[in-house]
């Protein structure tokens, strides 16, 4: 497969293009956010290092990683000896730096989250539901956001740098699809939830998609590897997707761009339908729903389904096709080096999709296209959470912002 390394050039030059800083007077947060980005990246980094990927003097990184230090940002590491010279000191992330929380609201739980700079979870709970009703959802997260601050000490709830919602956009569309009261659902077409929660908090509250949460939380937190362009699916109760590229996530003016769920895929007639009537997990629900089978274990116990039997190996091989056409086009409008899955389910049926999406692929007429690498996700059920709390660390802290809907 042709990588991106491979289409732009050598991997420093790659680097260099990605990574270039700016000596300029006033522009001490984007270097720093430049810094930030590149020590999550690789882990820890000496300050030789920094200069040379970004082409900053070492006078100007040894300032940056001087403020990021005093400001408990990036902590030193014990000194690499060996080489002429000075010892190098490497500098990482550190953990107790900044804390983020992240909110999923999904249509049959949510879940609230807290981590640290590194990404690490210190807090997660869940709150499941048959379907999501504002008042509850606010309520759910008062005392939530209440029980995770008072766990901590009084300087680690001062560091705590914002909230992030991930949630469907307009989830009042899908009542019927969810069977949810339409009245219930209807309140949320008239419900600020960013402004309710923003009420409650004295840290910016952002909103975003919740599958282009989901693959924020890929990009920043993922094995996501060499792979700079991406297109990446999450297969919850209903699929839905988001957009790398360049090593960005890409939202799009309103946010929704990557709204694959809503890709046309042959349906199981072979007639159009959207990739969301075939791939979802509620299409699989209700599947079982018909043979008289409880599905609700499905959102109760994402780490472990049991034996399904038919209804699941049906499921995947319907699953699979949709998504491998899905790709295909994607392809055939960016060349994306991956095709990243993930979704609320176990690792087994994961695996199970993927490797049907790969087969699948192989029966479809690509002629023309340099199709990407089909590839699991590396986040797992909690991706969509996770991105929340990403969206507040990559706003304030990381090179590239997504564009989210925040408080001014």
């Amino acid at each position: 497969m042709e990588t991106g390394i491979a289409r732009h050039g050598s991997p420093e030059a790659l680097e260099s293009r990605m990574h270039r800083g700016t000596n300029q007077s006033g522009m001490r947060d984007h270097n720093e956010r430049l810094v930030l980005s590149l020590v999550r990246q690789h882990g820890s980094l000496a300050k030789s290092d920094i200069a040379r990927m970004t082409g900053l003097s070492a006078q100007t990184v040894s300032v940056i990683m001087r403020e990021l230090e005093e400001d408990k940002l990036l902590v030193r590491q014990a000194p690499l000896r060996g080489k002429i010279g000075q010892p190098s000191i490497p500098m990482a992330l550190n953990a107790e730096g900044a804390f983020f929380i992240g909110l999923k609201i999904g249509r049959r739980s949510a879940e609230l989250v807290l981590i640290d700079f590194l990404g690490n979870v210190r807090a997660m709970l869940q709150h499941s539901y048959r379907y999501p009703a504002p008042r509850e959802t606010v309520e759910f997260v008062s005392a939530g956001i209440k029980k995770m601050r008072g766990e901590l000490t009084p300087a680690q709830d001062k560091r705590i740098a914002g909230l992030g919602i991930a949630m469907p956009f307009e989830l009042w569309s899908w009542a019927d699809t969810a069977g949810a009261p339409r009245e219930i659902m209807d309140e949320w077409r008239h419900r600020d939830i960013r402004a309710d929660i923003q009420a409650q908090c004295d840290f910016p509250v952002y909103l975003q998609n919740d599958a282009t949460s989901a693959c924020g939380a890929e990009l920043v937190f993922g094995q996501a590897g060499a792979a700079r362009d991406f297109v990446y699916f999450y297969i919850g109760a209903f699929a839905g997707g988001g957009i790398v590229l360049n090593g960005r996530l890409f939202g799009g003016p309103t946010g929704n761009a990557g709204a694959l769920g809503s890709m046309p895929v042959p349906g199981p007639d072979g007639k159009p339908t959207q990739l969301i009537d075939v791939a979802s997990i509620a299409i699989l629900e209700k599947a079982l729903s018909a043979k008289g089978i409880d599905g609700s274990y499905l959102w109760t116990s994402p780490q472990e389904w049991g034996d399904i039997g038919a209804e699941l190996d049906d499921w995947i091989a319907s699953a699979s096709r949709a998504l491998a056409y899905a790709i295909v086009a994607a392809s055939s409008v960016i060349d994306f080096e991956a095709a990243v899955i993930d979704g609320w389910m176990p690792l087994d049926v994961r695996r199970r999709l993927v490797e049907a999406i790969r087969q699948a692929i192989a029966g479809i007429d690509a002629e023309g296209l340099k199709l990407p690498v089909v590839r699991e996700g590396t986040v797992g059920i909690h991706a969509r959470a996770l991105g929340g709390a990403s969206l507040p660390l990559s706003e304030r802290f990381l090179i590239g912002p997504t564009s989210i809907s925040r408080s001014a």
